[in-house]
C-alpha cells in the first residue's frame, strides 16, 4: 500500500519498502530477520513494586492473530472465567477448541487485561492493599 499526501494511510514497513525497491533478499541469500512483539505486561502496580508480578496480567501472542490473557498459570476465557489449561493428551482437536475459547483478537485482549488488572486478588490481598502498603 502506497500513500500520497492527499491519501492518508498507514506508514509502509521496512519490508514493504525493500520489496517495492526490489530488495527482498540480501546478497547473502539469507532473508532479512523479522521482528515481532509477542507480549504485554498489564499491572496497576509500578515497575519495581515488590508485589507487581502477583498483580500482573500478561497478554501473550498465541499465533494466528490471537492473543491469550493470562494471570500466572491461569488463562482468561471467552466465558469470562479464569481457567487452567488442561492436559490435552495429544488431542489436537480438543487443544484447538480450548485455545479458541481462551484467546482473543489483539484489541480485545488488551481491553480485557486493562479491565482485569485492578480486580486481581491473592489470598484476599488486593491491588488496593498492595498499593496502600507501598512505603
Amino acid at each position: 500500500m502506497t500513500t500520497t499526501p492527499d491519501q492518508p494511510g498507514r506508514a509502509m514497513t521496512m519490508r514493504e519498502i525493500r520489496q517495492q525497491l526490489g530488495h527482498t533478499v540480501p546478497p547473502t541469500g539469507i532473508p532479512y530477520p523479522t521482528v515481532q512483539a509477542t507480549g504485554y505486561v498489564v499491572s496497576c502496580l509500578p515497575e519495581g513494586h515488590t508485589d507487581r508480578w502477583t498483580f500482573t496480567v500478561q497478554v501473550k501472542y498465541a499465533g494466528n492473530d490471537r492473543w491469550a490473557v493470562r494471570h500466572s498459570l491461569r488463562h482468561y476465557s471467552v466465558n469470562g472465567a479464569w481457567e487452567y489449561e488442561p492436559d490435552h493428551d495429544e488431542d489436537d482437536e480438543a487443544e484447538a477448541a480450548w485455545k479458541q475459547a481462551h484467546t482473543f483478537d489483539h484489541d480485545t485482549a488488551l481491553r480485557l487485561a486493562r479491565e482485569l488488572a485492578p480486580t486481581l486478588t491473592y489470598r484476599g490481598y488486593t491491588v488496593a492493599n498492595a498499593l496502600a502498603a507501598t512505603p
